[in-house]
């Protein structure tokens, strides 16, 4: 098993923050989920470039392991509500 050098808590808090600094904030609604270093993505994205960005983010923070994401692409008539 893989050892996390950082506290789940603030590798979650990491990846928040640099999501929100990659423009992935409201509408966007992204949740991360942290657990022995892995990051769950889940929740909703504008577009679908939005997806692989978001993982490259994550996997770029100190302490993630493994990176997991069930994103979903909300329907153009909600992208700016």
């Amino acid at each position: 098993m893989l050892k996390a050098t950082l506290p789940d808590n603030e590798i979650t808090q990491k990846v928040s923050q640099q999501l929100a600094g990659r423009g992935m904030r409201p509408p966007c609604r992204i949740n991360v989920v942290t657990s022995k270093g892995c990051v769950t993505l889940s929740g909703m994205i504008q577009y679908e470039h939005q997806r692989r960005s978001a993982v490259q983010t994550a996997r770029g923070v100190g302490g993630v392991q493994r990176v997991t994401e069930s994103l979903q692409v909300m329907p153009s008539s909600q992208h700016w509500k």
